[in-house]
Parts: structure tokens; sequence; C-alpha cells
């Protein structure tokens, strides 16, 4: 079995983990395996890491990890990164969310998708919801960057983050990416209240 390690490391959100295991093939560089986003502390955000990680305790990071650490902490800075060369391992993510996976990584910084282009480029133009069910469970946030999907009509969608549409939202206001204002979406009693 490969070492796993994870650490924190401090951003202009908060407090990240990010996670990761040695390469498949010797010289291959480290895979990340998850990427956790501020939690409401940083004692959350660490707690969050060490039962999800699959490592017995943080580490240090080696040099490649350390060099994601300082693009992810630059990006979240205000200077976009593109960060689809960042070998990540998906092991126990299905083939659907694989592939949208692939599709959300394609999308450039400051750019945005919906849920239905993202089905109608997979070929599947009715599984829009699927798709956001699956972003729902994206193990590696920003660098697979869920939070350029956005729903149709302007509206945000939603984000399983910390803070959820008010961080999608200053996610793509970091990155420069035109976005509606976020549009809370009202339910039946609430609309009968207005």
């Amino acid at each position: 079995m490969s070492h796993a390690g994870y650490c924190l490391f401090d951003t202009p959100l908060g407090w990240c983990g990010i996670a990761w295991r040695d390469g498949r093939a010797s010289a291959a560089p480290p895979e990340v395996t998850l990427l956790q986003l501020p939690e409401a502390s940083a004692e959350r955000t660490a707690s969050r890491m060490a039962r999800a990680s699959g490592a017995p305790g943080p580490s240090a990071p080696p040099p490649p990890i350390a060099g994601i650490i300082d693009r992810l902490c630059r990006h979240l800075a205000g200077e976009a990164q593109d960060l689809r060369d960042i070998v990540v391992d998906l092991t126990g993510a299905d083939a659907f969310a694989r592939q949208v996976y692939e599709a959300a990584r394609a999308i450039p910084p400051g750019q945005t998708r919906t849920y239905g282009e993202i089905a109608k480029s997979l070929g599947q133009p009715r599984e829009a919801q699927a798709v956001g069910q699956a972003l729902g469970k994206n193990p590696i946030a920003l660098i697979i960057p869920c939070h350029r999907v956005v729903a149709a009509g302007g509206k945000s969608g939603g984000f399983s983050a910390h803070g959820g549409r008010a961080t999608k939202s200053r996610l793509l206001a970091i990155e420069g990416a035109r976005t509606a204002p976020i549009q809370l979406e009202l339910g039946p009693a609430s609309r009968a209240r207005r």
C-alpha cells in the first residue's frame, strides 16, 4: 500500500487541508486524494482531514505537494492558476463522476458552465441533476473546480463546502468570473409569506 499523508495550510480564505498518496510508479509525483476548503474553524478543518484522509496523522508535505499548496494559496489570493496538471487520485468515484470531474477541470479560471452544459457535453443532456450530485461529492474541490459549474438562469446552484453558495460566489469572484448575484431559492412556503 502506498504512503498517505495530509497537512493543513493557511490561505486568504482560512485553513485548508490537502491529502496525498505516493505516485503509482516509482518516479511519479504524489497524487492528491482530498482537498478540504476551510470549515468554520481550523480545528474543524483538521478534524475533517483526520477522518477523511486515510493517513495516520498530519505530516510535512513532500516538495511536489508543497508546490501545489503554494499554487493554491496564490490562486486564493487572486492570482488565478491553471491547476489541470495536478495529478489526482479518484479511487472510489464511479465512471460518470469521473467524466463530470474531467469536464469541470476543463473549465478555465474565470469562466463557468451550467450543470446542463456539462451533461450535454457528456452526451447525456437529461442528466443535469446527476451532474450536480456528482459535483456535490467532489473530494478535490478547487483542483476539480466544481465552483465553476452553475445553475441555469443566473442561479448559483449548490455548493457543499462550508459557507455554501456564498463560498462558491467568493471563489468565482476571486477568479474574476462574471456571475449573477446570489439568489435565494425560496421554497413554496417562503413564497407564500411574501
